[in-house]
């Protein structure tokens, strides 16, 4: 009995349920996240290592005379470079970027370069957001990034309108890394919009955002899954990063403590929870995932690629692990970008898969994206998602087109439909929320 008495229980409780989490946040791993998603092909993936050289790029200053080139150089045409604007031009409202004119696979690219550690101007834009500070058609954005998207749009719309009414078969690409992934996924989203001033349809603007940064709610994230993909290289951390950026640049001198915090925080956090909260922002649109380790292995495996539009268990977890960083570099995702496009490449010739079937593996792919996004649409809806929409029955998507078609045409009219905006998300909130007594906004409980 005395024995049992001078045990500490608490404190054991205390510190076998912190090995327990311990151990199992060890143990998870960033392929956990995509196991059961589906295998990217090589027509869909075909574009990113290209997007990556694309990008790097922008931050040539004589793209004559290339200082950093990677292998097999940028594969650009200096000629086809319509302009390009650095700190000085665009007023530090957003990382320097370049619209280019690819007449060989017929795209007008605007690309938006990633954060510059030696420019305090890019840590305002990145940090210049607090948790529900800016909605956005029903949804909520990150608001330093949308500042940056509006900046871009209305500097350079009347340039993409002249050049889409030029090149009227071509596509409409965004593509950016890092600060400049949200940049142009919210640019996106502004252009989808503004459709009718820019004279393009719906299904001739794409987005290619690497390693972007937490930039909308769930709603929207998958709402425009049609048109935004992301890709993430393993254990990549700003795409899981749900604490206030502000925090994480502030504590980058103990970045394990930081880390192990935030895996705290998001372990202890219901899943449930996470979902109905409108406000919580997450990696945008359709998501790649390259996955290139195994735990417990040394070394780094052939890359496979990963693809869905998932509701829940949208990379929702920080991964510890000491590639968490580096994983973000833009070099290392074109690398490994490459290599997994050169693998699948590589398992299509051993298959020799004939033209034709090509063609009729690309229509089914298109399908199988549209019938994945409808379904990710409804699961939305089913999970009680603030503000998502269905699709309808005839494969259509008359809530969307309506409410992009009523974009900002003139400022008036932003205003009015902001207002309206406004105050249809606040009877939303009216109906699902109350205010306890210290001021925080919890669910409304059902009645019994």
């Amino acid at each position: 009995m005395s024995f049992i008495c001078g045990l500490p229980i608490l404190e054991c409780v205390y510190c076998l349920g912190c090995t327990r989490w311990a151990w199992k946040k060890c143990l998870y791993t960033a392929g956990y996240e995509s196991e059961n998603w589906g295998l990217a092909t090589a027509e869909e993936f075909e574009p990113i290592p290209r997007i990556c050289r694309t990008i790097l790029a922008v931050y040539e200053d004589d793209i004559r005379n290339p200082q950093w080139a990677p292998e097999g150089g940028y594969g650009i045409n200096p000629d086809w470079i319509v302009l390009r604007k650095d700190y000085g031009d665009n007023q530090r409202c957003v990382t320097p970027y370049m619209i280019y004119l690819d007449h060989d696979r017929s795209e007008i690219i605007l690309a938006v370069s990633g954060l510059n550690l030696a420019k305090e101007s890019d840590y305002i834009v990145l940090l210049d957001n607090k948790l529900g500070q800016t909605e956005f058609h029903g949804g909520y954005v990150h608001n330093g990034l949308l500042k940056a998207a509006d900046w871009v749009f209305d500097a350079e719309w009347e340039v993409l309108r002249k050049l889409i009414a030029e090149n009227p078969t071509y596509m409409l690409t965004f593509i950016g890394h890092s600060l400049g992934a949200g940049v142009v996924a919210l640019l996106t989203m502004i252009a989808l919009h503004n459709r009718d001033k820019l004279g393009i349809q719906r299904d001739r603007v794409k987005c290619y955002s690497i390693a972007p940064a937490r930039c909308m709610s769930l709603n929207l994230a998958v709402r425009y899954a049609d048109v935004i993909n992301s890709i993430v290289l393993q254990d990549d951390f700003l795409p899981r990063t749900t604490t206030a950026l502000e925090s994480v640049y502030k504590s980058l001198l103990c970045w394990p403590c930081l880390l192990c915090l935030m895996c705290l925080k998001d372990t202890c956090t219901l899943e449930e929870k996470k979902l109905r909260d409108p406000r919580r922002l997450y990696a945008p649109g359709r998501l790649y995932h390259i996955v290139e380790r195994k735990p417990f292995r040394l070394g780094r495996f052939p890359p496979i690629v990963r693809t869905a539009v998932p509701v829940d268990g949208r990379f929702d977890h920080i991964v510890l692990s000491c590639n968490a960083t580096s994983d973000h570099a833009i070099l290392w995702i074109e690398k490994e970008s490459r290599r997994a496009l050169d693998l699948m490449l590589e398992k299509d010739r051993h298959m020799e898969i004939p033209a034709a079937q090509k063609m009729v593996r690309q229509e089914s792919l298109a399908r199988e994206h549209s019938e994945e996004y409808r379904a990710a649409l409804r699961r939305a809806v089913a999970l009680d998602i603030p503000q998502a929409y269905s699709p309808s029955s005839y494969g259509t998507f008359h809530e969307i087109d309506a409410e992009e078609d009523s974009g900002r045409s003139s400022g008036k009219d932003s205003s009015l439909s902001h207002n309206k905006r406004s105050e249809s998300w606040n009877e939303f909130v009216g109906r699902m929320f109350d205010v306890d007594d210290t001021g925080h906004m919890v669910f409304k409980k059902t009645p019994p």
